[in-house]
């Protein structure tokens, strides 16, 4: 672990630096109601956005780990999830309870973005990467262990 300071502020986060993220092995996660759940053998490390779409889905920020979609099993007894599409991106969620599980690029349909916090245990994952870091909300304290990008063309090589 080592402290950051932020600039602008006198706030110290901690970072990791030099660990490297657990992303390969089974993850589990589902949403609020129980209704939709899924697994996957491989996540890849954390990536925040902070578009004002990605903000306006859940209320802050969007936190999440990319997964090839072939290896993403997504349970759904119910009948439950279903897909907002913008046209450029789409988002699952579950129709039940209304929890946010899933965004793909309309473009990059063969990976599968799972949003973080509905996984039933994130340890071992890090952060990577902000996208859009310049409209990040001012009570967001953006990690300065991480790069920072104005846009999301990095993280999509």
């Amino acid at each position: 672990m080592a402290d950051a300071k932020l600039e602008g502020t006198s706030r110290i986060r901690r970072v990791n630096l030099g660990r490297m993220s657990d992303t390969t092995r089974l993850r589990t996660g589902g949403c609020l109601c129980g209704g939709v759940t899924y697994e996957t053998p491989q996540l890849g490390p954390i990536l925040q956005c902070h578009c004002e779409n990605c903000r306006r889905l859940s209320g802050n920020f969007v936190a999440a780990c990319r997964a090839e979609t072939e290896r993403l099993v997504i349970r759904d007894p119910e009948d439950s999830m279903g897909w907002h599409d913008l046209g450029y991106a789409r988002y699952g969620f579950c129709r039940s309870c209304g929890s946010t599980l899933f965004y793909q690029a309309s473009d990059k349909r063969e990976i599968t973005s799972v949003m973080v916090g509905t996984l039933n245990d994130a340890s071992g994952l890090d952060l990577k990467e902000i996208w859009f870091a310049d409209e990040a909300q001012p009570h967001n304290i953006l990690d300065g262990g991480v790069p920072h990008h104005s846009d999301n063309a990095a993280g999509l090589s």
